[in-house]
């Protein structure tokens, strides 16, 4: 079985017709995310924070008043680590 290739006609068209649609996508992208204007339409006025509102009644229920705080963990008193921690133990 013969191996056959691309004549070099045909292999140039490809190169071509490769080379313009990457110029086109290309100009595609730069025209869309450089030049294209927002619409005045589109843009709106911001609107105005909404007032938030706390129900500190939630607090109150029996369920929350029998968690226990936790207890107080030390600080660490040696030094850490070890001088050389690739030796073995």
């Amino acid at each position: 079985m013969a191996i056959t290739f691309i004549e070099p006609k045909r292999r140039k068209y490809y190169l071509i017709l490769l080379f313009i649609v990457v110029v086109i996508g290309v100009l595609f992208l730069v025209w869309n995310y450089f030049f294209l204007k927002v619409p005045p339409s589109s843009v709106s006025k911001p609107t105005p924070p909404r007032e938030i509102k706390i129900n500190f009644e939630t607090l109150k229920n029996p369920i929350l008043e029998k968690l226990q705080p936790f207890e107080y963990i030390p600080l660490f008193e040696e030094k850490p680590g070890r001088d050389n921690p690739f030796v073995p133990y």
